[in-house]
């Protein structure tokens, strides 16, 4: 069985699995965002491709043995589609948060029709418009990351700027791989801002830019993992180039936020209700 598990927090509270059909993605993401809503610290297990009755078992297995090493129920946020797969893993000895029982029921009865309980149906897009769309924008936002390319950025949704390791290059990624969102993004340095000016490249496409900074704390942390004790980790450096690029969008009336403590989901939420407008 494919297993894939998180290093285990210190002093865990509660085991939490997250159990499905697929890749368990959705069933991770909405479990993470009920579980924040407790201060407490979970052991967090992904079960992904429980596609047959043997793998259900198996799952099972594994559940009732974090309730025996734990002793106490572990947690189970599953979007198994087929009922008797399903009704394997509510065998094991666990509080089950069955997603697709809880929604899909529901609908059926409202739309007055049968769900399909098909596996893998929100995975069947390899030949859709959408998927198609996604790809192309990952290609871009390859392409365009830290300032490889000026070709074709007439093209681009939007333009990332902000100085180097301020969250770019993932926040990139992350809107092309979610919603087909052409990404580029271009660092601020030193030299631009000894120019004073935005690199001339980007001047066309002022409208498109979008920046992003951070506190100089944090930026010399990442960049200390990176190159560690350099001048371009060191605290003064950051703070003069945050400053610098900070003054720089303020000057130029680029739309800005900082990433410092927010995550790539949010700050993609953010950027896409701005380019919207």
């Amino acid at each position: 069985m494919y297993e894939v598990m998180t290093k285990p927090l210190p002093l865990a509270n509660r085991t939490v699995f997250f159990v499905s059909d697929g890749t368990g993605i959705t069933a991770e993401t909405f479990g993470h965002s009920v579980l924040t809503q407790f201060p407490l610290r979970f052991r967090q297990v992904r079960l992904p491709f429980i596609d047959t009755i043997q793998k259900a078992h198996d799952a099972t297995r594994k559940i009732n043995e974090a309730f025996v090493s734990d002793g106490s129920k572990p947690i189970v946020f599953s979007t198994l589609v087929k009922a008797e797969l399903s009704q394997v893993i509510r065998a094991a000895n666990a509080k089950h948060m069955d997603l697709i029982q809880t929604f899909v029921e529901p609908l059926e009865q409202e739309l007055n029709i049968k769900a399909s309980h098909t596996i893998g149906g929100s995975h069947n897009t390899a030949d859709s418009e959408e998927y198609k769309n996604r790809i192309e924008a990952i290609n871009f936002s390859l392409a365009h990351d830290d300032g490889q390319s000026n070709k074709n950025l007439s093209a681009a949704d939007v333009i990332l700027v902000g100085v180097s390791r301020s969250g770019k290059t993932p926040t990139s990624l992350y809107l092309a791989m979610q919603y087909g969102i052409k990404a580029a993004n271009y660092p601020l340095i030193p030299d631009d801002f000894e120019r004073d000016k935005l690199p001339s490249g980007l001047l066309p496409y002022k409208s498109k830019i979008f920046g992003l900074t951070i506190s100089a704390d944090r930026l010399a942390a990442v960049r200390n993992e990176r190159r560690p004790g350099s001048k371009y980790a060191s605290l003064e450096s950051c703070r003069y180039e945050i400053n610098e690029a900070e003054k720089m969008m303020r000057r130029e009336g680029i739309r800005w936020m900082s990433s410092t403590a927010k995550s790539i989901e949010e700050i993609a939420a953010t950027i896409l209700q701005e380019i919207k407008t």
